[in-house]
Protein backbone atom coordinates (compact mmCIF):
# COMPACT_ATOMS: atom_id res chain seq x y z
CA UNK A 1 0.00 0.00 0.00
CA UNK A 2 2.86 2.40 0.79
CA UNK A 3 4.42 1.80 -2.62
CA UNK A 4 1.08 2.49 -4.29
CA UNK A 5 0.74 5.72 -2.34
CA UNK A 6 4.24 6.77 -3.30
CA UNK A 7 3.57 6.21 -7.00
CA UNK A 8 0.07 7.76 -6.95
CA UNK A 9 1.27 10.68 -4.82
CA UNK A 10 2.97 12.50 -7.68
CA UNK A 11 0.87 15.36 -9.08
CA UNK A 12 1.73 14.42 -12.66
CA UNK A 13 0.91 10.76 -12.13
CA UNK A 14 -2.37 11.81 -10.50
CA UNK A 15 -3.13 13.84 -13.61
CA UNK A 16 -2.40 10.82 -15.78
CA UNK A 17 -4.69 8.68 -13.61
CA UNK A 18 -7.39 11.34 -13.95
CA UNK A 19 -7.01 11.39 -17.73
CA UNK A 20 -7.35 7.61 -17.83
CA UNK A 21 -10.10 7.35 -15.24
CA UNK A 22 -12.99 7.13 -17.67
CA UNK A 23 -11.34 5.11 -20.41
CA UNK A 24 -8.35 4.07 -22.41
CA UNK A 25 -6.01 6.53 -24.13
CA UNK A 26 -2.97 6.27 -26.36
CA UNK A 27 0.34 7.39 -24.87
CA UNK A 28 0.44 10.24 -27.40
CA UNK A 29 -3.01 11.47 -26.35
CA UNK A 30 -1.88 11.56 -22.73
CA UNK A 31 1.23 13.51 -23.70
CA UNK A 32 -0.86 15.99 -25.72
CA UNK A 33 -3.04 16.63 -22.67
CA UNK A 34 0.10 17.56 -20.71
CA UNK A 35 1.88 20.09 -22.95
CA UNK A 36 4.15 21.28 -20.14
CA UNK A 37 5.68 17.78 -19.87
CA UNK A 38 7.89 16.09 -22.48
CA UNK A 39 6.72 12.88 -24.10
CA UNK A 40 9.70 11.11 -22.52
CA UNK A 41 8.67 12.23 -19.03
CA UNK A 42 5.06 11.15 -19.64
CA UNK A 43 6.39 7.79 -20.83
CA UNK A 44 8.43 7.40 -17.63
CA UNK A 45 5.42 8.24 -15.48
CA UNK A 46 3.32 5.72 -17.40
CA UNK A 47 6.05 3.13 -16.89
CA UNK A 48 6.06 3.70 -13.13
CA UNK A 49 2.28 3.51 -12.98
CA UNK A 50 2.35 0.27 -14.99
CA UNK A 51 5.10 -1.23 -12.80
CA UNK A 52 3.01 -0.44 -9.72
CA UNK A 53 0.05 -2.16 -11.39
CA UNK A 54 -2.07 0.99 -11.35
CA UNK A 55 -2.45 1.18 -15.11
CA UNK A 56 -2.78 -1.57 -17.66
CA UNK A 57 -0.93 -1.31 -20.95
CA UNK A 58 -1.69 -2.94 -24.26
CA UNK A 59 0.00 -2.63 -27.62
CA UNK A 60 -1.68 -2.45 -30.99
CA UNK A 61 0.86 -2.08 -33.77
CA UNK A 62 3.07 0.87 -32.91
CA UNK A 63 0.56 2.35 -30.47
CA UNK A 64 0.45 1.77 -26.72
CA UNK A 65 -2.84 2.15 -24.92
CA UNK A 66 -3.24 2.71 -21.19
CA UNK A 67 -6.15 2.44 -18.78
CA UNK A 68 -6.53 2.56 -15.02
CA UNK A 69 -6.82 -0.66 -13.07
CA UNK A 70 -9.22 0.59 -10.41
CA UNK A 71 -9.08 -2.67 -8.48
CA UNK A 72 -5.34 -2.19 -7.99
CA UNK A 73 -5.94 1.25 -6.50
CA UNK A 74 -8.13 -0.31 -3.82
CA UNK A 75 -9.03 2.26 -1.15
CA UNK A 76 -7.14 4.99 -3.03
CA UNK A 77 -9.77 5.07 -5.80
CA UNK A 78 -12.49 6.82 -3.77
CA UNK A 79 -9.89 9.19 -2.28
CA UNK A 80 -8.68 10.20 -5.75
CA UNK A 81 -12.24 10.68 -6.99
CA UNK A 82 -13.09 12.85 -3.98
CA UNK A 83 -9.95 14.91 -4.46
CA UNK A 84 -10.75 15.46 -8.15
CA UNK A 85 -14.38 16.31 -7.37
CA UNK A 86 -13.27 18.84 -4.74
CA UNK A 87 -10.84 20.47 -7.18
CA UNK A 88 -13.48 20.60 -9.92
CA UNK A 89 -16.03 21.97 -7.48
CA UNK A 90 -13.66 24.74 -6.42
CA UNK A 91 -12.91 25.60 -10.05
CA UNK A 92 -16.64 25.72 -10.79
CA UNK A 93 -17.26 28.07 -7.85
CA UNK A 94 -14.47 30.38 -8.99
CA UNK A 95 -15.79 30.44 -12.55
CA UNK A 96 -19.32 31.17 -11.36
CA UNK A 97 -18.09 33.95 -9.06
CA UNK A 98 -16.15 35.52 -11.93
CA UNK A 99 -19.18 35.22 -14.21
CA UNK A 100 -21.51 36.87 -11.70
CA UNK A 101 -19.14 39.71 -10.83
CA UNK A 102 -20.88 43.04 -11.24
CA UNK A 103 -19.41 46.17 -12.68
CA UNK A 104 -16.42 46.55 -14.98
CA UNK A 105 -14.07 43.63 -15.24
CA UNK A 106 -10.55 44.08 -13.88
CA UNK A 107 -8.40 45.85 -16.43
CA UNK A 108 -11.36 47.30 -18.33
CA UNK A 109 -10.73 50.76 -16.90
CA UNK A 110 -7.10 50.87 -18.00
CA UNK A 111 -8.02 49.83 -21.53
CA UNK A 112 -10.56 52.65 -21.76
CA UNK A 113 -7.98 55.17 -20.58
CA UNK A 114 -5.47 53.82 -23.13
CA UNK A 115 -8.00 54.30 -25.93
CA UNK A 116 -8.78 57.83 -24.79
CA UNK A 117 -5.07 58.72 -24.69
CA UNK A 118 -4.44 57.33 -28.15
CA UNK A 119 -7.36 59.31 -29.59
CA UNK A 120 -6.03 62.66 -28.30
Amino acid sequence: MEATLAVAGSARRQLILRLLWDGELKAGEIAQAMPQVTFGAVSQHLGLLAQAGLVLRRSAGRERYYRVDRRALGPLAPWLETMWDDALGELKLRAEAEESRRGPQPGARSRTRSKQRSQT
